[in-house]
């Protein structure tokens, strides 16, 4: 115990003397150094702080762009004009699209494919048969009074 103790007052001291000298290195320098912000360890991922002017910068600019592309401000409708093109079907291209797809599926109805949503809906998802189960459970069962014995003998 005497020895864990005098081991850990060392470890404490030395510490100490660690921050301290860092503390000497970042006046020398007349800045922070990465040691003091995070000890080193988070030098991977640290990220530079971000003042509150700049993040509201960076807020305005954003509903700038917002404003601009829901059409708000007064340069923005001719912008969005401009931009991309709305895809879609006009009311004719739906019905031609339609009595295309009535036609054909009256043509496969007379040729007696019938529809292949009624094939789909009644297959069966693959799956264990009675048998297979059955098969599986007598497995299991050895399995588990193998492991039951074998446990018995330790």
């Amino acid at each position: 115990m005497d020895l864990s103790l005098q081991k850990l007052t060392q470890a404490v001291s030395l510490r100490q003397q660690i921050s301290a000298l860092e503390q000497r290195l970042s006046t020398l320098f007349g800045g922070s150094t990465t040691a003091k912000r995070g000890g080193g360890r988070r030098s991977r991922r640290s990220r530079r702080p971000m003042s509150a002017a700049t993040r509201a910068k960076l807020a305005a600019a954003a509903r700038a762009r917002w404003a601009r592309r829901k059409g708000t401000t007064a340069s923005a409708p001719a912008a969005a004009k401009g931009g991309r093109k709305r895809k879609g079907l006009t009311a004719a291209g739906r019905r031609k699209l339609s009595e295309a797809m009535k036609a054909r599926w009256a043509a496969r109805r007379k040729a007696g494919g019938g529809a292949p949503t009624t094939k789909a809906a009644g297959k069966k998802k693959r799956g264990l048969t009675a048998a297979g189960r059955r098969k599986l459970s007598e497995s299991m069962k050895a399995r588990w009074a193998a492991r039951r014995k074998a446990a018995g003998k330790k």
